[in-house]
């Protein structure tokens, strides 16, 4: 997929757009906890299928029952519309 960066516009609309995640460094990050590492691990599962399914890596780490999520795109050298969808689903995983 081709990545079209955001615009300051959009940068800025985030925290109504994306609530749940923060602008951190340039990047969307966002941080979830769980019951335990499996429920985490099983998160973190579903979320690279989607990421390897939109070919658009997230930036992450777990420690057992945290997951730690940061979204750029590296090819634009900053956030895209490829972040801003992949936030979406992952939000989606969550209800």
């Amino acid at each position: 997929m081709l990545a079209t960066p955001l615009t300051p516009e959009q940068i800025q609309g985030l925290a109504s757009t994306l609530p749940a995640w923060a602008l951190v460094d340039g990047k969307l990050q966002r941080e979830l906890r769980f019951a335990d590492f499996v429920e985490a691990f099983a998160f973190m599962t579903k979320v690279a299928l989607i990421a390897e399914a939109m070919g658009h890596h997230p930036e992450w780490s777990n420690v057992w029952n945290r997951v730690t999520i940061a979204l750029t795109t590296h090819d634009t050298g900053g956030l895209s519309d490829l972040d801003l969808e992949q936030a979406r689903r992952i939000d989606r995983l969550l209800v």
